[in-house]
């Protein structure tokens, strides 16, 4: 099964870094911050108004609470609006 998103909005898998602290303790991750960085899976064609900027495969930061969590086939996903992206990592 894939995802095809409608209009303005991406879906993206969230990039899942280790956390170590200072004194080198590697943290669980229920004990950790989800990422803010994601990796583009799929993109919209845009609407009328509003010119997709993203791509597949582009790296990523969105807003903190943004967009709707999915699961598909066992996998994690994120839809969200383009707007709700706040950079591509380069």
């Amino acid at each position: 099964m894939s995802i095809r998103p409608l209009g303005d909005r991406v879906v993206i898998k969230r990039v899942e870094t280790e956390e170590v602290t200072r004194g080198g303790i590697v943290l669980a991750g229920t004990s950790k911050e989800k990422p803010q960085e994601a990796v583009v899976i799929a993109a919209g064609p845009g609407t009328a108004e509003v010119k997709m900027e993203v791509q597949v495969g582009d790296k990523i930061i969105f807003s903190k609470f943004a967009g709707t969590e999915v699961k598909v086939d066992g996998q994690e996903y994120m839809i969200l609006k383009q707007d709700e992206i706040l950079a591509v990592i380069e």
